[in-house]
């Protein structure tokens, strides 16, 4: 595929895949927070829990759908590489949040406060470096990983028991393997920029640095 190609259709059908799924976003939001509202007072609505988990399931299998389009069309744009994980990023974060209600005793099971710290620490980690490689390198070239793949599986596992309220015992194991390759990913991320950086300061042609 050629870079004119690229640039040239933006509109693809994996692009207006990803565009609605970040349009479900806030229908899930909402309906999420009827829920949680009711919760509250004491009088929950499963409907809208029901309806926040139908909004979920769907926005996360587009996910692997748009991709599939894309590849399958041969149809990669620029537009849907920032628009994929804004897509991803806005749907988990915003379940995260607001699922992370440990003053609401009856919300069992919900996700706990260190697993949605560690989330949202790992994209701020990633989201600074890959800004320090540009400043410094001039690009920044983000190869996905099989281990960050698995950790936003097991995070949409996670979350998708917390909205069915599925066995609290079974969410240990699902919360356990989501924060292990969150973690996992993190680091493997962070190795990556490290040699990005090492292979730049190393690149024939640079000044050596003043002692």
């Amino acid at each position: 595929m050629t870079a004119d190609h690229q640039t040239s259709h933006h509109m693809t059908l994996a692009n207006r895949v990803t565009i609605l799924r970040i349009l479900a976003v806030p229908v899930f939001i909402l309906m999420l927070l009827y829920y949680t509202q009711g919760l509250a007072l004491g009088r929950a609505e499963d409907g809208y829990r029901i309806a926040a988990l139908v909004v979920f399931i769907v926005a996360a299998a587009t996910d692997a759908l748009d991709g599939y389009l894309a590849r399958s069309r041969d149809e990669i744009t620029h537009l849907g590489k920032i628009l994929d994980p804004l897509a991803d990023k806005a749907l988990l974060l915003s379940a995260l949040i607001l699922l992370t209600r440990p003053a609401l005793p009856s919300l069992e099971p919900h996700i706990p406060v260190w697993f949605t710290l560690l989330v949202i620490s790992r994209d701020v980690v990633l989201i600074l470096g890959a800004a320090v490689i540009h400043a410094v390198a001039g690009s920044v070239v983000v190869k996905p990983r099989v281990v960050g793949k698995v950790a936003t599986f097991f995070q949409m596992i996670t979350i998708t028991w917390v909205l069915m309220q599925g066995r609290p015992r079974l969410f240990a194991v699902w919360i356990l393997l989501a924060g292990s390759f969150t973690f996992i990913s993190g680091v493997w991320y962070l190795f990556d920029g490290l040699r990005q950086l090492e292979k730049h300061s190393a690149a024939p042609g640079r000044m050596p640095s003043p002692p």
